[in-house]
């Protein structure tokens, strides 16, 4: 007699180069430092690259001209976009492996970690709207349960149409 054994998961931390890359790029804005920005625009070139070849959204460019001006609020602005992008690449992802819990719910957890960065971009309705429909994404992914107690299946439209709501919240 065999038996499936699934435990309750949490998603992996892992580090995110755009959510640091954001950072130091502020930082080095701030303290006028065009060697540390370059550096950390090479750092991140891959990343925007991937974005703007499979997510339809310019980043290298302006954010190499904010990075420039050390403008701050531009720089701001661009990686809104890179993380508008992001959210929507781990939701499109997510619902590609909804049938494996784990990397699902890491997926939709790693958007809400995008999400929650643009939340002082945002106006509240917009982001109460994204947030919400974030949440339904994650309940759509079912769980495994503990032991089998527990277990709800994926529920893929739902996951769908939440994911639209999502990016149309955010504005794509």
């Amino acid at each position: 007699m065999s038996a499936e054994v699934h435990a309750y998961s949490y998603a992996a931390a892992g580090k995110e180069p755009l959510i640091e890359g954001r950072e130091l790029l502020l930082n080095a804005a701030q303290q006028h430092d065009k060697t540390a920005m370059q550096t950390e625009l090479t750092a991140i070139h891959d990343e925007l690259l991937y974005l703007e070849q499979n997510h339809h959204v310019t980043l290298i460019e302006p954010l190499a001209k904010a990075a420039g001006a050390e403008d701050q609020q531009a720089i701001n602005e661009v990686m809104a976009l890179a993380y508008k992008a992001e959210i929507e690449r781990r939701l499109e992802g997510a619902v590609v492996n909804i049938k494996d819990y784990q990397t699902a719910k890491v997926l939709v957890v790693k958007s809400k970690q995008f999400l929650d960065l643009l939340q002082p971009m945002m106006d509240k309705a917009q982001w109460d709207k994204a947030d919400a429909a974030l949440r339904v994404c994650l309940d759509a992914i079912g769980n495994p349960g503990v032991f089998g107690v527990g277990t709800k299946a994926a529920d893929p439209d739902a996951f769908t149409k939440a994911e639209k709501d999502v990016m149309t919240a955010l504005g794509r």
